[in-house]
């Protein structure tokens, strides 16, 4: 068990496609550049047919405690805001997900 945290937030890209989500999340990062704990973030788009417009943000943690330090701080909702309207609230299941590396593999391979 490394102790690594993945938090996952689902989108839904608006009619007009993905750009405003794109932008949304590079305006975040902007922001969240130098948070204690983050290792990294990206947005990533389904490639399952007719989904084109589902959307996931995976931000990688160090650990549980530096994620919840920053969710629970006074700046994660204002930094976070950008992209909250893209929240896929509506497919039925949870819009997030945080999850904690049980086990990973590297193929050593590019």
């Amino acid at each position: 068990m490394s102790g690594e945290v993945r938090v996952i937030v689902y989108c839904r890209a608006p009619e007009q496609g993905t750009a405003p989500v794109e932008a949304a999340f590079r305006s975040i990062n902007e922001d969240l550049a130098g948070v204690p704990g983050l290792l990294r973030s990206e947005l990533l788009g389904s490639t399952l047919d007719g989904e084109d417009r589902t959307l996931a943000v995976l931000s990688h943690w160090k650990d549980t405690a530096s994620f919840r330090a920053w969710e629970q701080g006074a700046a994660h909702r204002e930094q976070t805001s950008p992209l909250r309207r893209y929240q896929d609230r509506e497919s039925g299941s949870r819009h997030y997900g945080i999850y904690e590396v049980l086990s990973s593999f590297a193929s050593g391979r590019p």
